[in-house]
């Protein structure tokens, strides 16, 4: 397994220390091949002792074959993407980089047996419902209407007035998918806990693990979203993680079923 695989499958084991220098790995991966331990530890506050635990937690043997892996896979990522935009401007190399690393690090995530308890949970339910809000909107509905092609019952809603009615009403024979990038828009919080008060199936499309709806959900098909944003101002970052992860699961639901 690659890194985000073994952070993914070991999540459950790590300690909130553990997932603060985790996070500082991911933020700050280019500077990896050069940071020792001791470094390492004095920019997460974070003992030396702790980071080799933890690195044994995701079943390394220590930081110097965490690192050792970690920088392999990095350098293994992009040479082809860098000779075809060798002569394009620094910074929008950047930008075209931000994507690559969002849709290479999401497909890093993927887990073959969450895959597969998203596709029996689609295959088994009498009815699904998709709720997905703001950008996310545009993924839920091109979802609703591949599985209604599929002819699977399914509907999907955006309104948070009726997304919270819904889901007071929802029994064990339903699924409920949740898109969301953050995973802590209130009424798809709301609606996931009434759903898991009543025992009802949910799968989220997240790129949050720390969020409520993460927490909250059956089955979370996790991506990968860049910390750089070219509109920080606004709230208008790029389903792109989303789109990619909705995509492999219904291609994969045709595949395996139809």
């Amino acid at each position: 397994m690659n890194f985000q695989q073994r952070m993914q499958h070991y999540y459950h084991e790590l300690s909130s220390s553990d997932k603060h220098l985790l996070r500082y790995i991911e933020e700050h991966d280019a500077s990896m091949g050069d940071m020792s331990i001791t470094r390492l530890s004095e920019a997460t506050n974070v003992s030396t002792s702790t980071i080799v635990r933890c690195m044994k937690k995701l079943h390394y043997q220590g930081f110097t074959d965490f690192k050792f892996h970690f920088v392999s896979e990095k350098s293994q990522q992009f040479p082809e993407v860098l000779k075809q935009i060798k002569d394009i401007d620094s910074q929008i190399q950047t930008a075209i980089f931000k994507n690559q690393e969002e849709v290479t690090n999401t497909l890093n995530y993927l887990d073959s047996s969450i895959i597969e308890d998203a596709l029996n949970a689609v295959r088994y339910s009498k009815k699904i419902t998709i709720f997905g809000r703001g950008f996310s909107e545009h993924i839920s509905k091109e979802m609703a209407l591949k599985l209604q092609l599929l002819e699977k019952h399914c509907e999907e809603h955006n309104d948070p007035n009726i997304i919270r009615i819904k889901a007071r009403k929802f029994t064990r024979d339903d699924l409920v998918i949740f898109v969301s990038l953050n995973g802590e828009t209130d009424e798809l919080v709301e609606a996931a806990t009434f759903c898991k008060q009543n025992n009802v199936k949910t799968i989220a499309l997240t790129t949050n693990k720390e969020s409520s709806l993460f927490q909250l959900c059956d089955i979370n098909l996790l991506g990968y979203k860049s910390k750089k944003s070219y509109f920080p101002d606004y709230e208008v970052r790029s389903r792109l993680p989303l789109q990619v992860l909705a995509r492999i699961f219904l291609d994969a639901y045709v595949i395996r079923y139809n």
